[in-house]
């Protein structure tokens, strides 16, 4: 973002092929490989779109930059494969233990799987992001709320990335942590009376820190060697019967083509 030049009133479109997955922490849940991933944007004076994202700019200047932004919340894609998360998706635990009720011995672990519970819904989040550019850093804050009345609660994240030019391979590593409210862990993660022989089971909020790394190797003017790996750790919420793993990566290895 800090190093890019992006030309205004038209579309900005390219595409990712080659080998990836994203792995799914979640049980019953499949991996999504990953083989064919479009990239779209385009910025007006104002208003955006930038790979499922929709936004408009409040403020921009070389250093700072505020925006109103929207986007389906992410945490869907685990339950459904067809999300923009999924198919944008280069962007740049486990078990329950419960108390007898004679004792205090545990009894055996419990698994719930994606198949056992209700799909959860499609969610629009929608709120303010800021972003501060010093150098090849960029540092950014965003704040975002529920406003489909679907999970009732909101997120926010802080995030640091850098872009660095080692000869011709450009390098984009990001460190990141997200804060998310009881309300959306318990809707996407907790189980209903109805979905679990235990009753009622709830989740609570959590931190959630995430690590990506981006990198490029020119091919040409519009092709180049694109490297995409991602880890998203989900340990803060290990405590819902839905996970099988603590954490979601996703790796992809390919060629970009810019049209």
């Amino acid at each position: 973002m800090a190093n890019q030049q992006i030309d205004t009133e038209q579309w900005h479109l390219s595409v990712n092929t080659g080998a990836g997955v994203i792995t799914n922490p979640l049980h019953g849940g499949d991996n999504l490989p990953l083989i064919l991933l479009p990239e779209v944007a385009f910025y007006g004076e104002q208003w955006f779109f930038d790979n499922g994202r929709l936004g408009y700019s409040l403020h921009e200047s070389d250093t700072h930059v505020v925006n109103i932004v929207t986007e389906f919340n992410p945490e869907t894609r685990f339950f459904i494969d067809f999300h923009p998360s999924n198919v944008f998706a280069l962007q740049t635990s486990n078990s329950f233990v419960v108390e007898s009720t004679s004792s205090d011995e545990l009894v055996e672990k419990s698994v719930v799987t994606t198949n056992d519970v209700k799909k959860r819904r499609w969610a629009l989040d929608a709120g303010l992001s800021y972003h501060y550019i010093r150098s090849n850093h960029v540092f950014s804050v965003q704040i975002l709320a529920d406003v489909s009345g679907v999970y009732k609660g909101a997120r926010s994240a802080l995030q640091w990335q850098s872009h660095h030019q080692l000869g011709r391979l450009s390098i984009a590593p990001s460190l990141g942590v997200w804060y998310k409210s009881n309300e959306l862990n318990d809707y996407f993660y907790g189980l209903s009376a109805e979905e679990s022989s235990y009753g009622e089971i709830e989740v609570g909020s959590s931190w959630q820190p995430y690590a990506k790394i981006d990198a490029r190797w020119p091919l040409g003017e519009t092709n180049s060697l694109r490297f995409h790996l991602a880890y998203y750790d989900y340990s803060a919420v290990d405590d819902s019967p839905l996970f099988e793993h603590t954490y979601s990566m996703t790796a992809f290895i390919g060629f970009n083509h810019i049209f």
